[in-house]
């Protein structure tokens, strides 16, 4: 799975799948968090960033650190990926949790 940084001069008529790597809390006072990934389209970066966290809101998390953006370059093989990859271009927003 590559992820390339978003080129605001793309032309493509693909749309853009953005994964986004970072931390998401629960709980006030939980240091310890949870490693997710969400992936999800969007036309730039920053409705991406906005969605993701309006998605993770709606899913109880309080806070999030979001460390990563990028672009998907190509369709996932391995699972949980490859259902969030179709989910994306369906317009979904997919939160994959890593306990």
């Amino acid at each position: 799975m590559a992820a390339n940084a978003h080129n605001d001069n793309s032309t493509s008529d693909e749309p853009m799948v953005f994964i986004i790597i970072g931390k998401a809390y629960e709980r006030d006072g939980d240091e310890e968090g949870i490693d997710i990934h969400v992936m999800l389209s969007a036309p730039d970066d920053d409705t991406a960033v906005r969605e993701a966290l309006n998605a993770l809101s709606e899913e109880g998390f309080l806070e999030a650190d979001l460390d990563q953006i990028g672009t998907l370059t190509e369709v996932p093989e391995d699972e949980p990926h490859a259902s969030a990859y179709r989910g994306a271009l369906e317009g979904e927003v997919a939160i994959i949790r890593f306990a």
